[in-house]
């Protein structure tokens, strides 16, 4: 899947990472060049240096990285030709259909094929992947996306309309995937293609609960259990950092210094007035006692001692952000029971 090798040859597709949310795949092709708002690039540039690497542009004001594909890269930078399934509901939809290394897992809508790419490293070399397309043109896309990934070991794509016509294979797949616009119309195809001797799982991909309430309706009638709907909404956080809280002591120690200083100020306040005083009275030897006092309050002032300083450990907070993406689709999981007569007629080991 992809090159494993740890410089970039030439003919390899890279993913071009110009920011957080523009990536770009390309495949590296000597002789041509990459334009973008950050710069110019020859391609003969990027042949021999690792993947990762920071590259300049030509005119030095500019840089992009280079990076190895991988599916969850390759969703964010696939050429769209339809709605694609993101990485929040592949994730999942990964986990509930327990697709693993080995798994043989039949999909139907093949679209951008960025589900495809994800069941495709789950299997691995072991198991096997069905994608079925009525759209011929993207069905010719499709496959010639998995020829250029050096895929087709792994996966078989075909030009088909299961709702009318059905699967390929029959008594064979571990799970299956349906994201096509009917999904209740090949619940029963389904069934057949789906293994008989062991549990077996069925996802359905629907944006609006009316697709959702009929497809439920179909999955009861051919047998269908544990049908259970979820929707998978991405809650992003805002975080920052704030300074850590003073200790106890430390902030009774400030207390105490607020306190001695306005106690302080007091004192001084009552010596400058007894200054004043003195002044008008130049020849008044009564007040020479408070003249020392108010030396002393002088110095005192200057030994207070000045505030406490930061604590420089922070800790790190989050909120919810107050604008969240919404809605994709529904999803909803079923499962198909073994046929007790197979298990009871197969040969014990």
């Amino acid at each position: 899947m992809w090159s494993t090798a740890r410089t970039i040859s030439a003919g390899d597709i890279v993913i071009v990472w110009l920011t957080r949310d523009l990536l770009q795949p390309l495949r590296v092709t000597p002789g041509t060049d990459f334009n973008s708002r950050f710069g110019n690039y020859r391609h003969a540039d990027f042949v021999g240096i690792p993947y990762g690497s920071k590259v300049g542009a030509r005119s030095g004001r500019g840089f992009v990285h280079l990076l190895r594909p991988t599916p969850e890269l390759w969703t964010s930078a696939l050429p769209h030709r339809t709605q694609i399934v993101y990485l929040a509901d592949i994730a999942f939809i990964s986990a509930q259909l327990n697709i693993q290394r080995g798994s043989r897992v039949i999909e139907a809508g093949t679209g951008s094929a960025s589900f495809s790419h994800s069941v495709i490293r789950s299997v691995g070399s072991a198991g096997h992947l069905w994608s079925y397309e009525f759209h011929e043109a993207r069905a010719a896309k499709a496959r010639d996306e998995f020829t250029r990934h050096g895929l087709l070991d792994v996966v078989t794509l075909a030009h088909r309309n299961v709702c009318k016509d059905g699967f390929t294979v029959t008594d064979t797949a571990d799970s299956l995937f349906l994201d096509i616009p009917a999904p209740w119309d090949a619940i029963e195809h389904a069934k057949k293609a789906l293994r008989k001797d062991c549990i077996t799982r069925i996802c359905c991909f629907s944006p609006c609960m009316e697709q959702v309430l009929r497809t439920v309706s179909a999955l009861n009638d051919a047998g269908f259990t544990d049908i259970t709907m979820y929707e998978t909404l991405l809650r992003p956080h805002d975080l920052a950092q704030i300074p850590a809280l003073p200790s106890i002591d430390a902030a009774a120690d400030k207390l105490k210094h607020a306190e001695r200083r306005r106690e302080d100020k007091r004192l001084l306040q009552i010596a400058q007035g007894q200054r004043t005083k003195r002044k008008r009275q130049p020849d008044d030897e009564e007040l020479s006692p408070k003249r020392a006092k108010t030396e002393e309050i002088s110095v005192k002032s200057d030994e207070i001692p000045p505030d406490l300083p930061p604590p420089n450990n922070k800790f790190s907070v989050s909120k919810v952000m107050s604008e969240v993406r919404g809605h994709t689709s529904y999803l909803t999981f079923a499962c198909l029971l073994p046929d007790i007569s197979l298990i009871s007629s197969a040969p014990h080991p």
